[in-house]
């Protein structure tokens, strides 16, 4: 038995004809009584009866009309809390980031949103493999993912996707490394270097592969590290270099590490928030997503390097 099926029922008791039922119901009579038809053949025992002219409800039918306006009502509620949960402002919402995003993002917006008819965020980190991203949106009503520019594009059939920032990765040197005095590094430059890098799957990783296929040179990876606060405490130990993404590795750095642009190679990441299109829809989600983008706008105005 279904919702609308019931409702009919309901509404055959107080009005007393399939005509009437139509007319408030706003359908034609025959689609009345297909449903009511159809209601009947789902139970064991007569639902309706003729008197005169009218079709008038049993007992039992009565009985079932009675739970079924129960369920019409609970359902009507059930509607107007979930047109509730979507406009409401606070109605909380979960945020995913990969690490170095959410090092960068997570703070700020935890302060941007700590005020009455704001949002609840709950945030948590999952660093994935590109391929993976995608179905964090079963887990959570926002994730921040990253892909490089000539990688396979989000499937956009299943979620939606926000565009946050394109962002350069940046080769990490140490500051008394001879290439830091360059403004500028090319493949040929940093081929010979030896290196500390993401595992496969990741931005560096792909970024690498790259500059080995331009630079015709077998790269000399020595660390395997996905944690950019590593990578940055190694680089600046002064054995390796690395690379860096420009806004988000922000925390990371410090004074022994310079970084430099990679020039003849597309070295740029996109930032984009997926998520499923239904949840973008309540007004919360909305608003944690309005805050995202401006604070990612404020970090590349901050480097005041041309994105």
């Amino acid at each position: 038995m279904e919702i609308h099926q019931l409702e009919m029922l309901r509404e055959l008791g107080a009005l007393g004809s399939v005509k009437a039922v139509a007319e408030t119901l706003l359908v034609t009579p025959s689609a009345v009584s297909q449903q009511l038809a159809a209601l009947q053949k789902s139970l064991d025992v007569p639902l309706t009866r003729k008197e005169g002219r009218n079709l008038v409800l049993t007992d039992a039918g009565q009985v079932l009309a009675d739970a079924g306006a129960a369920v019409v009502s609970a359902m009507a509620e059930a509607r107007r809390a979930i047109g509730a949960y979507h406009v409401s402002p606070v109605s909380p919402v979960t945020v995913s980031g990969f690490h170095s995003a959410g090092q960068v993002l997570f703070a700020p917006l935890a302060r941007l949103l700590d005020a009455p008819d704001t949002p609840k965020v709950l945030l948590s980190d999952e660093d994935v493999a590109q391929h993976d991203f995608p179905a964090l949106t079963a887990r959570y009503d926002l994730v921040l993912a990253h892909r490089m520019d000539h990688s396979p594009r989000w499937p956009e059939e299943r979620v939606a996707v926000i565009p946050l920032a394109r962002e350069p990765l940046d080769v990490a040197l140490p500051a008394n490394h001879p290439l830091a005095r360059l403004r500028s590094l090319t493949a040929d430059d940093v081929a010979g270097e030896p290196w500390v890098t993401s595992r496969a799957g990741y931005s560096p990783a792909d970024v690498l592969t790259a500059v080995a296929a331009s630079s015709s040179h077998e790269l000399n990876i020595v660390h395997r590290i996905n944690d950019y606060s590593t990578v940055a405490a190694l680089v600046a130990a002064g054995s390796v270099i690395g690379l860096l993404p420009r806004y988000t590795a922000r925390p990371a750095l410090n004074p022994g590490i310079v970084l430099r642009p990679l020039e003849g190679i597309s070295t740029r990441r996109r930032i984009d928030i997926l998520a499923r299109p239904e949840n973008l829809k309540r007004t919360s989600v909305m608003m944690v997503c309005d805050a995202l983008q401006k604070i990612m706008d404020g970090l590349i105005d901050a480097d005041g390097t041309p994105a």
